[in-house]
């Protein structure tokens, strides 16, 4: 029994995000029409609470496998030159239950997060959107970048981070790296008056506030992920027009919708609905120039298995990866 490994290199090259961009389609309408089972996502912590181990299954006739993210924890690894999550997605024949690959999985996380982002951005930004504001300057603000790109003719991007010296040197090396006018900012107003805005940081505070943003805008909520922290004040959820991956999901993870819900702002209701929906059909999305989009983003594990199933059968058919009999 041969089961292939996947590098991040290998992931990278076997899945662009334009690409990704399209698997991502496809996974989000199956998990809005219940085609991929996503049971609840667990994490246990260690014995001596320095990290955790978490464990994403799902399964997909449709897709043809099952299997799994598995993922570790530690948030004091940046101080050790390491990255705080690690991981791999493995895979299983559905028919069959043989493993058929083990795919890293951070690239997988990076990239499939920001083509969500990206497909939530395609589906709702004004067509003629041209300048991106980026909260943030992680490997998250970075797919981010390639996402926004995919789906609009971004020809300026403005960078805002907590760290002003961090913050320009990041912008300059995008800059370099894309072609594109990228700056740095010290003003977060000025970054949220963009056409396009991102929001990829670990701030369990709000960092961008209605008050800044301009109608027309959309907005993509990446980096809180419970119920106690968001990325956005009140005021802007309530201006907005709200889209989630996964209703359960908000309702479960997604503070920056549910902390107004609690205040008696909004409403559940507020939320129009998942993005599956809105590639289905099944939903209306954005009905005018002025009018405010939103995607909260949480990640769900359709996204994983499905962009790992891509990136497995391009690998057998460009012979790429490592067989490893077991």
């Amino acid at each position: 029994m041969a089961l292939t490994v996947i590098s991040a290199r290998e992931v990278r090259q076997l899945l662009p995000m334009a690409e990704c961009i399209e698997v991502m389609a496809v996974a989000m309408a199956a998990a809005s029409s219940g085609s991929i089972d996503i049971p609840a996502r667990q994490f246990a912590p260690l014995i001596d609470d320095s990290g955790l181990l978490g464990l994403m299954p799902g399964s997909s006739k449709e897709l043809g496998s099952y299997g799994a993210k598995l993922i570790s924890l530690h948030r004091d690894n940046p101080e050790k030159g390491l990255p705080t999550v690690q991981g791999f997605v493995a895979l299983f024949d559905f028919a069959t239950g043989v493993p058929t690959a083990i795919v890293e999985g951070a690239e997988i996380t990076g990239l499939r997060t920001a083509a969500a982002s990206g497909l939530a951005t395609g589906l709702l930004a004004r067509e003629d959107a041209r300048r991106c504001g980026i909260f943030g300057t992680g490997v998250q603000a970075v797919s981010h970048i390639d996402a926004m790109c995919a789906v609009r003719p971004v020809e300026e991007i403005l960078i805002w981070g907590r760290n002003s010296e961090s913050t320009a040197l990041f912008a300059e090396a995008q800059a370099e790296r894309t072609g594109l006018i990228v700056r740095a900012t010290d003003d977060p107003a000025e970054a949220g008056a963009c056409d396009l805005l991102c929001t990829v940081t670990a701030s369990p505070e709000p960092v961008l506030k209605g008050e800044w943003v301009r109608p027309g805008a959309h907005i993509n909520l990446v980096g809180a992920h419970t119920l106690e922290t968001r990325e956005a004040d009140t005021a802007l959820v309530a201006r907005s027009t709200v889209y989630v991956d996964l209703l359960a999901s908000a309702r479960n993870e997604g503070g920056d919708v549910m902390i107004p819900v609690a205040e008696g702002v909004v409403g559940e209701d507020h939320i129009v609905g998942e993005i599956g929906q809105l590639v289905g059909g099944e939903i209306p999305g954005r009905s005018g120039a002025d009018q405010i989009t939103l995607y909260k983003s949480l990640g769900i594990t359709a996204q994983d298995l499905y962009v790992a199933q891509s990136v497995f059968e391009r690998a057998q058919a460009a012979g790429i990866g490592t067989k490893v009999d077991l």
